[in-house]
């Protein structure tokens, strides 16, 4: 998943972050489930924050036609997603950034993004780009959350608070936890029609978290603890507000969760 330097860069440039999203995901199931029914054969497809790759190997191996790119701002994770892919000479990588993609227009059947809208600035530039990039006919879907970290009952209103300061300072750097309600005017402002929307649940956490999820929160709170500290003024500050949180989650009397959104839509002949 690319970010860049216009977005939350001390997350997502660092390694262990690509491997907790990978733990998150089933590739294969993801695939089969957005993908599988879009495809004929010979289809090209272009993944747009495409990270170290995992997600679209999956697809390149839904049919043995497909032929399929990924575009990520990051060369660490591109050099990982190659390693990754050498004997895949069907999956292809490229370098660019989601805003501006050096890349024909009118050349993909399919262009998808996972989790990338949330994190970057310009977010109607970027799925004009990935429309422009789409073949006439061809389908762009959008996915993304809505009400990332946000939404937890029974009210902690200290650990809120510092959730909404948190949340407020990343809104610099473009981060959004509501853009996956957003998806939806943002295929209709770039001109794709026959749009479907999707909602499902994401996070669901009722009761105490699972020691697996509880394991991919720690790692999360311990990549995100410098821009904590700078939030919140210290680096005692944010351990104590990162342990009140995994407390929060270990309680058998809360319920966390957020949503998805998939937005498809067809870009006009």
């Amino acid at each position: 998943m690319p970010r860049g330097t216009q977005t939350a860069d001390y997350i997502m440039d660092d390694p262990r972050e690509a491997l907790r999203l990978e733990l998150k995901v089933d590739p294969d199931a993801w695939a089969q489930k957005y993908l599988s029914h879009r495809f004929r054969p010979s289809v090209e497809v272009l993944s747009v924050g495409c990270g170290p790759g995992v997600i679209l190997r999956a697809v390149s191996k839904l049919d043995s036609s497909i032929r399929a790119t990924g575009i990520d701002i990051s060369r660490d994770r591109l050099q990982q997603a190659m390693q990754n892919n050498r004997e895949n000479t069907r999956v292809k990588f490229v370098c660019g950034d989601a805003h501006s993609m050096e890349l024909p227009s009118n050349s993909f059947d399919l262009v998808y993004c996972r989790m990338l809208l949330e994190y970057l600035k310009e977010k109607e530039r970027a799925v004009s780009e990935m429309t422009r990039v789409a073949k006439p006919g061809g389908i762009v879907l959008l996915q993304d959350l809505d009400g990332q970290l946000l939404w937890h009952y029974p009210s902690d209103l200290a650990m809120q608070g510092t959730l909404e300061k948190v949340v407020t300072a990343l809104a610099a750097t473009g981060f959004d936890p509501f853009v996956g309600r957003k998806l939806f005017w943002l295929a209709q402002n770039a001109g794709l029609t026959n749009i479907d929307v999707q909602v499902e649940c994401y996070h669901l956490i009722a009761g105490a978290a699972d020691p697996d999820i509880l394991r991919q929160w720690e790692m999360k709170l311990e990549i995100a603890r410098p821009q904590l500290a700078r939030v919140l003024g210290s680096e005692s500050e944010a351990r104590e507000q990162s342990r009140g949180f995994l407390e929060y989650l270990r309680r058998p009397d809360t319920l966390t969760y957020s949503t998805v959104f998939t937005v498809t839509g067809e870009k006009p002949s």
